[in-house]
């Protein structure tokens, strides 16, 4: 992405967030939703007050992404680093992830506190239009409800976090789309309750730690298709396979809504991470076309 078109992502950003506001309750109710929650408007109604609290409104603004484009291409940061983030969105990135507060085992990083990083976020969210996500924890120990509640206000637009690190009270409304990942170890067919708590989608990072790095499989992409069918919310898949340009036409038609490109495809420079993106987003684009569509 070009720095005339970021110019113009940035004026449209509050434009949009306006627009999904008001459109935001019947997405969440509509677009991806429980059959068997439509057919009950009391248990509609009981899971709203559930959720009744909201302090500050959502963007929207990854719901929006998923929905409007055919395939979408997030960059899962290497390092926090203003210099990466330009260097991501310029090649084409349609939205970012950050960390703190966590181990990163395919980058062999460690993100220490959110204070840490605070004006670097800052920085990043200054200039960058799209969707911007931050992982807030690699324990359930160690995710505090202190740092949940700051996200919102810094500009961040959504949270990623494994299921088994993400702690009730997240579950909460801090003016935050929610996404969460599962490992390898889950039983798929948990999935299906994804939308009941109003999640916006789910990470497939269900590879083997000791398989990162590998090409990817058909049996890899058996496991993806599962989870779109199962899991009524779009689902990402990240680089822990190798992945190469060429596995974006089955990635799509296996029916997921997001590559999210991390450390084992990105590399930890400048350099490396802009060939990357580079020639992923050529590769959605000869697909999709250039606009999405």
């Amino acid at each position: 992405m070009k720095k005339g078109q970021q110019t113009e992502q940035m004026q449209q950003r509050s434009q949009r967030t306006e627009q999904t506001k008001g459109s935001q309750q019947m997405q969440h109710s509509q677009s991806w939703q429980n059959p068997e929650n439509s057919q009950n408007p009391q248990h509609l109604h009981q899971v709203g007050q559930l959720w009744a609290k909201q302090n500050t409104p959502k963007t929207g603004q990854l719901r929006a992404m998923l929905e409007q484009k055919p395939l979408s291409l997030v960059v899962s940061l290497p390092g926090n680093d203003l210099a990466l983030a330009r260097a991501a969105w310029e090649e084409g990135a349609d939205a970012l992830k950050v960390h703190f507060n966590v181990g990163h085992r395919a980058s062999g990083n460690h993100f220490s506190s959110l204070v840490e990083y605070t004006e670097v976020f800052r920085a990043i969210r200054s200039e960058f239009a799209g969707p911007f996500g931050v992982v807030p924890s690699g324990s359930i120990e160690g995710t505090r409800r202190e740092d949940v509640e700051r996200l919102a206000g810094m500009g961040f637009d959504f949270y990623s976090i494994y299921a088994h690190h993400l702690p009730s009270f997240m579950l909460q409304d801090y003016g935050l789309e929610s996404t969460f990942a599962i490992n390898d170890e889950y039983d798929v067919s948990l999935v299906a309750s994804t939308a009941h708590f109003g999640f916006t989608a789910l990470e497939a990072s269900i590879i083997p730690g000791k398989e990162y790095g590998s090409p990817l499989s058909f049996a890899d992409v058996l496991h993806y298709r599962q989870l779109v069918l199962q899991a009524g919310v779009p689902v990402l898949v990240p680089s822990q396979r190798k992945l190469v340009p060429e596995d974006v036409p089955v990635l799509h038609h296996s029916g997921i809504k997001a590559i999210m490109l991390g450390a084992i495809v990105t590399g930890k420079t400048e350099d490396e991470l802009r060939r990357a993106v580079s020639s992923f987003r050529n590769a959605i684009d000869r697909l999709t076309g250039r606009d999405g569509s």
